[in-house]
This record gives C-alpha cells, sequence and structure tokens, in this order.
C-alpha cells in the first residue's frame, strides 16, 4: 500500500502535519509513505525514519511548470490514498489528477468536490491544529484500533545534528528565536533587549535563519547581557531542534520554531503578540508556557496570520507584555 501525505505550506504548517505521518504509520505499518512538501523544507526529515520518499516542489523558481511535473509524477504512482492537509488549490489540483484510489482533506480546498471524503476545517472551536490534521484519518478503518489522542509533532534529529551543538552544551543554556516572518507577530527587538538584561548570568543562544542575524546582531548589540551568542543561519532545522531539546527554555513568537521546539518535547515558552492560542496553534511541549497582553484589547485578535504593521499603529498587543512574564518560566539551573 501507497501513501502520500501532503503539506506543501511553510515550516510550521509541516511540522503540524508530522502527527498524520505517525498515527500513519501506527494504522499502517505495511505501508509506504512518502510526503511532499516545498522546497527548502526537505532538510527537517533527513534521516527521516518513517518516510519513503520526500517529493519536492519548488514554488519559487518556474512554480506552474514544476507543478506540472509533480503532477506527472504522482500520476504516475498510483497511490492507494493521498491525505491532502494543504487547503489551497494547487495542492487540490494535484490531488484531482492524481488517480488516487482514495483522498481526503478539507473542504476549504477549491476542489475538495473531488475528494472521496472531506473534513470541515473550523479554526477557533477549541481545536487544536493538530486535532485537525488527525481528524483527516480518524476515521480510516484500523482508526478505531488506536486511542484518539492528540499527538506532538514529531521531528528526528540524528546523532551527527546532537554532535554538531554539542560544543554550546558544556552550560545551561536558553534559546531564542527572536524573527517571525509577520512583524504582528513579533515580539519586538528592544522588548527581547529588556528581556536579556534581566537574566546577565544566563548563556543564551539566538537562533533562526540566515535572514535573521541582522536582528540578532541588532538585539545583542543593544543588550548589556554579554552571554549572548548570535547563531542565526549556523544551525539546519535538526540542528536547531538538537540544540532545543536540552535547553532550560526555549523562547519563540507565534512561529515554526515554536513548534520545531514542541517536536522534540523541548521546554518552549510562546510569545502571542496580534494572534492567540486559541486559533490552535499554541505549543504542545509537556513543559510548555504562554506569554501574551494580561490587558483585553478590542483589536486584538487582528488576523489569524498577522500583518507587516499594527492597523492600529500601536502594537499594544507587544508593547505591553513585561519582561517579567518571560522571566518568570525559566526552569532553575541544575
Amino acid at each position: 500500500m501507497r501513501i502520500l501525505v501532503i503539506q506543501t505550506a511553510f515550516i510550521g504548517d509541516v511540522v503540524l502535519a508530522t502527527p498524520v505521518i505517525e498515527k500513519l504509520h501506527k494504522l499502517y505499518p505495511e505501508a509506504t509513505i512518502d510526503f511532499l512538501l516545498r522546497k527548502g523544507n526537505e532538510t527537517l526529515f533527513s534521516g527521516h525514519p518513517i518516510l519513503n520518499e520526500i517529493i519536492i516542489w519548488d514554488k519559487k523558481s518556474e512554480k506552474f511548470k514544476n507543478l506540472l511535473k509533480i503532477i506527472r509524477k504522482i500520476g504516475g504512482e498510483r497511490y492507494a490514498l493521498i491525505i491532502n492537509i494543504h487547503r489551497f488549490a494547487s495542492s487540490g489540483l494535484i490531488v484531482f489528477l492524481s488517480g488516487a484510489k482514495e483522498t481526503i482533506g478539507f473542504d476549504k480546498n477549491p476542489f475538495s468536490f473531488c475528494y472521496t471524503k472531506k473534513v470541515k476545517h473550523i479554526i477557533g472551536d477549541g481545536k487544536h491544529e493538530v486535532e485537525r490534521n488527525l481528524e483527516l484519518i480518524n476515521e480510516l478503518p484500523r482508526a478505531n484500533n488506536l486511542p484518539n489522542l492528540i499527538e506532538k509533532p514529531r521531528l528526528y534529529p540524528q546523532l551527527q545534528d546532537f554532535e554538531s551543538v554539542k560544543e554550546y552544551k558544556t552550560l545551561p543554556y536558553i534559546c531564542i528565536a527572536p524573527s517571525s516572518v509577520w512583524f504582528t507577530k513579533q515580539f519586538p527587538a528592544h522588548k527581547w533587549v529588556e528581556f536579556l538584561n534581566r537574566i546577565q548570568s544566563k548563556k543564551v543562544y539566538l537562533i533562526g535563519s540566515e535572514s535573521d542575524k541582522t536582528l540578532c546582531d541588532q538585539i545583542i548589540r543593544d543588550s548589556s547581557n554579554k552571554n549572548v551568542v548570535n547563531l542565526a543561519g549556523k544551525l539546519s532545522f535538526l540542528q536547531s531542534a538538537a540544540l532545543m531539546q536540552d535547553a532550560l527554555m526555549n523562547y519563540s513568537n507565534d512561529s515554526a520554531p515554536m513548534h520545531i521546539a514542541s517536536s522534540v518535547n523541548a521546554h518552549v515558552t510562546a510569545i502571542f503578540c496580534s494572534t492567540v492560542p486559541t486559533f490552535g496553534f499554541g505549543p504542545l511541549s509537556d513543559k510548555s508556557f504562554i506569554v501574551e497582553i494580561k490587558e483585553k484589547l478590542d483589536c486584538r485578535p487582528c488576523g489569524l496570520h498577522g500583518y507587516r504593521a499594527c492597523p492600529q499603529k500601536h502594537f499594544k498587543c507587544a508593547e505591553l507584555i513585561k519582561p517579567e512574564q518571560l522571566v518568570e518560566v525559566i526552569a532553575p539551573n541544575p
């Protein structure tokens, strides 16, 4: 039996799709499971023990030419089952032309009319996105044999990933992922500086992509804390996960690093600015905290994904978060 899982959205969405892979493997241990994702996210799955093939769609260069290649490839595989977690038309078209025997996806996809089964995707009903994703497969014939429990995201850092970050683990440390694609999801740089100035005795690693390096440099430059190291752009996704796994605490915005921390059950504190945890994208680690404004704002949440600027021009949802809200969740040194 061949199964294909599709999630061609961004990093955090892909990490939140991993419980579907885990549960499918439990339901059909004899099956071959492939995963279609966008180019750039494939390194999340280096050495993955369950997945057979990672199919990569390059969306940035010749997007539609590459889409046709993907359609031809998947159509030629004749999958028995396709689970489409992605909710947009491009992936729906792939499923429509796949020739798969059974196809399941969310009703929000414009091509959901072609699915053999479609599932409602409702944000704000108290369910986590992982629960929503798992609803796609909870009615498969064998699903009743497993407990219907929410599962953590799961990534598999390899031995070489842990070896590559071993030099950073000689003292207790904290990781901070200060950046976000969206301005209104990002805790402001000067607020990170205030926090760092409160934890002078802690070893701190700033993590992120190469594009986050300038922001991290600015935070270090403006802080009086001399124990902060900029690792932005120096670690792969799985190396970052290996580092986060043993941190006293990992701090993240409502963004992908929060989900990467959950994928290795690392301690994590998620800072929610313009978005809210009730959307269903909060942390899932056993030890996790949420920091958000204590005051009620009529303008919050202002949207599901955030904006490039505060629509009200005051950004109170971030500015009114106090540094001590971050300090109080740090685990004591062993």
